[in-house]
């Protein structure tokens, strides 16, 4: 688990804190290790979004004393350590807990997304659908854009090897998304400048005519932000296209044999098929597009199962980090 540290009187906080309110110092971040449980209830009895049964609330404790709660499908006893194992097939699951990075650090743990290569070049994928401000939640969220830019750069990345791009397949102007939702500031504020994929070359590859500077980069990172009813892990991928393709299933299919692309979606405010906001807390990621918005289709409870996953049985995708039944959430009842 993370934490904040002042250097200074050593207090603790479990949540991201810039400065010591006592010493007014910088706080240092801090990793915990090895949580193990130190209280587990089981729960017979169900509430809203809880009606599966039985689950267990367990209290969760790392090497530093932190302590949280969680949820889980199986039975956990005192003693047990919790780990989570590495599978870059799998669609992985994470609680934002307090901040965006925290999760996207645990996701990369779960999926081994970010090679191991000097000099890595890497195009960010963002959605960016309309000029609306980020508290509507269509397009990806300057935070998480600028969480995702750190992660990077915590690792190593070099700044001038990151592009951000994108492109319209609207009406809308790319630079007034751009500048509305926050994406320019985001950017701009990490020394980058967002471009316009539409105005770069594209090569043939697979039958498709995909962008050069995603053919180029060491790795593409899809950057969606999921929405109720909807398959934006895989519309938002069409992207590194030069058109919106006729056959969207055939093109997904084919953009999920890149071994340089992959899909990290936010999903901490869900924006329900009626346009209103809801809180789920989560990031998901996984190589297959298709994969990642079946899993949040279950995850929420879709009435319908838009076209493009209807046919994909969940029980055959493989999940690691959380389970499905741990943070599911109808977002259309409550």
């Amino acid at each position: 688990m993370i934490y904040y540290q002042c250097p200074k009187c050593q207090r603790i906080w479990q949540y991201p804190i810039d400065e010591c309110p006592y010493c007014l110092v910088p706080m240092e971040r801090k990793q915990g290790n090895n949580a193990k449980v130190v209280g587990s209830s089981k729960i017979t009895i169900s509430s809203l979004n809880h009606k599966k049964l039985p689950y267990w609330g367990i209290i969760l404790e790392d090497d530093k004393g932190n302590k949280w709660p969680q949820k889980s499908m199986t039975e956990k006893n005192v003693g047990d350590e919790i780990t989570y194992t590495a599978n870059e097939n799998a669609i992985s699951i994470w609680r934002v807990k307090y901040d965006q990075l925290t999760a996207i650090e645990e996701t990369n743990k779960l999926l081994n997304f970010l090679p191991n290569k000097e000099e890595l070049k890497v195009l960010i994928v963002p959605q960016l659908d309309s000029p609306n401000y980020s508290y509507f939640r269509e397009n990806t969220s300057p935070e998480f854009i600028s969480a995702m830019i750190d992660f990077l750069i915590k690792n190593n990345v070099d700044a001038d090897k990151i592009m951000v791009a994108t492109q319209s397949f609207n009406d809308n102007p790319i630079e007034a998304s751009a500048q509305k939702s926050g994406l320019l500031s985001a950017c701009t504020k990490k020394g980058i400048m967002p471009f316009d994929l539409a105005q770069g070359s594209f090569v043939e590859h697979n039958g498709l005519e995909i962008s050069k500077s995603a053919m180029d980069a060491d790795l593409v990172i899809n950057l969606p932000l999921l929405k109720g009813g909807d398959v934006m892990a895989t519309k938002n991928l069409f992207k590194i296209l030069k058109t919106n393709p006729d056959n969207k299933e055939e093109a997904a299919q084919k953009l999920n044999t890149l071994t340089n692309v992959i899909t990290i979606a936010e999903a901490e405010y869900t924006q329900r098929p009626n346009k209103t906001i809801v809180f789920t807390g989560l990031v998901l990621g996984g190589k297959d597009t298709l994969r990642v918005d079946r899993v949040f289709s279950e995850i929420v409870f879709h009435k319908q199962l838009p076209e493009l996953v209807k046919d994909i049985k969940i029980e055959e995708i493989e999940t690691n980090g959380r389970q499905i039944e741990e943070v599911r959430y109808n977002i259309e009842s409550y």
